[in-house]
């Protein structure tokens, strides 16, 4: 779709504002700054109070004052390179202006008997008031150009505030006036105001609050930029399930669930049983399913995508499931191996490293439909790769791969097969909206009854020999356990514990032959090798990096040791500690630490020793952390917003999925007169992708 005529200007390149040459264009560029609507969006971090002063005597130092001053008299450095110092006297006081970097224009801009309005961090030195390079000279006539309350924006080399806000103020002028885009009704009841205001509201700030997240103008930007991502992901959404889709249900008269529920052995905790009564319902009906499933550790989610799988197998039609790693396709192979027997259902394990004959031979059976459950890697979606009737494609641990690569899979089904997402990291509400809005989403809050919660406890690097000594005997009594460290090997530019190290030190004190080494720069086979030898028990420690964070699963292993916890995130610490716990027996999580800790991983720390809940420890690791921390590690699919602050705007986040999915209701092409104006929201905010959805559907 073409950009309509009248965003022409707010997208043309800014060398076309007075005052951006070409070194300037450089150091924007640095801060991705290229276009009128680049600077439209780079709003200030800050705001400082310009207001001037009558009296300095309640100032406390480190304060940034604004003053009309005398000029008393010049004090030139008397050695090279001193300070230049002025003297000046206003507000009550006397106070010296100082220049490290002196200039012939000193003394004609601060001529002595002069008045002048200064502005800058007011400091005490050697008893003296003073105000190094101040920020602001003006002479009495021109003080009405200082702003009251002044924006300040993050520079690259070569800018600086008084540029950066000429251009702005050059870009505010090129807006043209928009349609408006929201609700009139949902503007009113916030208090919102028009686009435009609010964009002159955060730049041109009319007092100190400006930039509160609670002010109305920085909530409506906000609002804005969330909108339209939740509008360009429910277009997504709403592409897919126009595709063909398929109604597939398990007939009553050849039940194959029912075999397989009973070979598991245990009853489905409540959580699970409404999961896969969701999903179900789902796979019924005529339009693509695009589900989430989220689980807590050890809640079971890998039991409801069987069931799935199963009832995709009973329609006739084939389930695939692709995890992220070969460990855990192979796992995934040997879980469901049992259930699929019970079922009568043909399961092969197809990776990457499937060679020659065998290989061959795998791809013959699934694109003659021979086998029913095909559960593998990346390898899934190789060109080679040609499914007979995929009913459903089963994605685990999403944010481990790309949504291009979803869709790949899903792509493999020409004739439509639905879409089911696993997750075992709980998601915060907001973080799973921000990245998954066009799902519909299962959550698993309940973990299968017998289990015991694991025994927590803090422990300092300092007695890690204790933790040896108690390991060995652990070993002795028959016990398995996991040792997690931060890093493969020594590096001289780290100290952080590497596995190798570790591994060669607890083979000295256990016996060589007792201790397994697993990470991800290991040979496929030879990482397959080690964690065949611990599960089975040959192997009775197994030292790791986090490649066993996700979907290992060894209900024999009942003890964790993480070393240097206080370098993970908490998220991530929560999911390491998932690997025990999974049996009967009473299991064991030591959190060796650096002392002494700081607040914020003292912090961390304290939460998981106190709490199993995933969900609350996900909403404590945003809130520690932040969002931008956590998209960055563990939810490396999620956006990051401009605009938008993901911990203080959750419910405005849900407010514009709401919004988004009504409109789309109700104006799926959006031609309305409301819907023509939201097409600009989405050129403004550069959702190109929902853009071209809107042109081909």
């Amino acid at each position: 779709m073409a950009r309509p005529d009248i965003l022409f200007p707010v997208f043309a390149e800014i060398d076309g504002l007075k005052g951006v040459g070409p070194k300037a264009l450089k150091a924007y560029g640095r801060l991705g700054i290229a276009t009128v609507r680049d600077l439209l969006f780079h709003v200030p971090g800050a705001i400082v109070d310009r207001r001037p002063v009558e009296s300095l005597a309640e100032v406390m130092p480190g304060t940034t004052v604004t003053v009309m001053v005398d000029i008393v008299g010049h004090h030139p450095p008397r050695r090279r390179g001193g300070p230049y110092r002025v003297a000046v006297e206003g507000g009550g006081t006397f106070l010296e202006l100082v220049f490290f970097r002196h200039a012939e224009w000193l003394a004609e801009k601060l001529a002595p008997g002069a008045r002048r309005l200064i502005s800058g961090r007011l400091d005490r030195f050697d008893d003296r008031w003073q105000i190094v390079h101040p920020d602001h000279l003006l002479a009495p006539e021109e003080a009405g150009a200082l702003p009251a309350f002044e924006p300040v924006y993050a520079l690259a080399e070569g800018l600086q505030q008084r540029s950066v806000a000429r251009a702005v103020a050059g870009a505010m002028a090129r807006l043209p006036a928009l349609a408006e885009w929201h609700d009139p009704a949902l503007l009113q009841r916030e208090g919102w105001p028009p686009f435009a205001s609010a964009l002159v509201a955060v730049h041109q700030p009319s007092d100190a609050s400006a930039l509160s997240p609670a002010s109305p103008a920085r909530r409506r930007l906000a609002y804005d930029e969330l909108f339209s991502h939740q509008l360009a992901l429910a277009l997504g959404r709403a592409s897919v399930r126009r595709g063909r889709g398929r109604e597939t249900v398990e007939p009553e008269g050849a039940p194959v669930t029912g075999p397989a529920a009973a070979a598991f052995g245990y009853a489905p905790t409540g959580a699970q049983a409404r999961a896969l009564a969701e999903i179900r319902h789902d796979m019924a009906q005529p339009e693509r399913m695009m589900r989430l499933l989220q689980g807590d550790v050890g809640a079971g989610k890998t039991w409801v995508a069987a069931m799935a799988l199963l009832v995709a197998c009973a329609a006739g039609g084939q389930g695939a499931l692709m995890a992220p790693t070969e460990i855990l396709a192979r796992q995934h192979g040997r879980g469901l191996a049992r259930l699929a027997e019970a079922a009568g259902v043909a399961l092969t394990v197809l990776t990457g490293r499937d060679r020659g004959a065998a290989r061959a031979e795998k791809l013959e059976r699934i694109a003659a439909g021979e086998v029913g459950i095909i559960i593998g890697t990346h390898a899934l979606f190789s060109d080679d790769v040609t499914f007979a009737d995929l009913r459903l494609a089963v994605v685990d641990e999403q944010h481990r791969f790309g949504v291009r690569q979803r869709m790949e899979l899903a792509s493999k089904a020409p004739r439509g097969c639905d879409l089911l997402i696993m997750t075992a990291t709980p998601i915060p509400r907001t973080l799973a909206l921000a990245g998954y809005g066009d799902l519909d989403i299962s959550i698993l809050d309940e973990k299968p009854p017998g289990r015991s919660p694991v025994d927590t406890r803090l422990v300092s690097l300092g007695r890690v020999d204790d933790v040896v000594e108690r390991l060995r005997a652990a070993v002795a009594a028959g016990r398995r356990a996991y040792w997690v460290c931060p890093a493969v090997e020594d590096r001289p530019d780290s100290d952080a514990v590497a596995a190798e190290a570790r591994a060669r030190v607890l083979g000295t004190a256990l016996g060589p032959e007792r201790v397994a080494l697993v990470h991800g720069q290991m040979a496929a086979e030879a990482r397959d090798a080690a964690m065949a030898a611990f599960q089975s028990g040959e192997r009775q420690v197994l030292v790791a990096t986090t490649v066993i964070e996700v979907g290992v699963d060894v209900p024999e292993a009942t003890i964790m040791v993480i070393e240097q916890a206080d370098r993970f995130g908490l998220a991530q610490l929560h999911q390491l500690r998932g690997r025990v716990g999974r049996g009967a027996g009473q299991s064991h999580c030591l959190l060796l630490y650096d002392p002494p800790l700081g607040e914020t991983a003292a912090a961390r720390l304290a939460i998981l020793r106190e709490s199993e809940d995933g969900f609350r420890i996900a909403e404590e690791d945003l809130r520690l952390r932040g969002a931008g921390d956590v998209i960055g590690t563990a939810q490396s699919g999620l956006p990051r917003f401009r605009l938008a602050d993901l911990e203080l705007d959750a419910g405005l986040m849900e407010t514009a999925q709401n919004d988004a999915r009504a409109l789309l209701a109700v104006d799926p092409g959006l031609e309305r007169e409301r819907g023509q104006a939201v097409r600009l929201l989405l050129h403004l905010m550069e959702r190109d992708a929902s853009i071209r959805l809107l042109t081909s559907g």
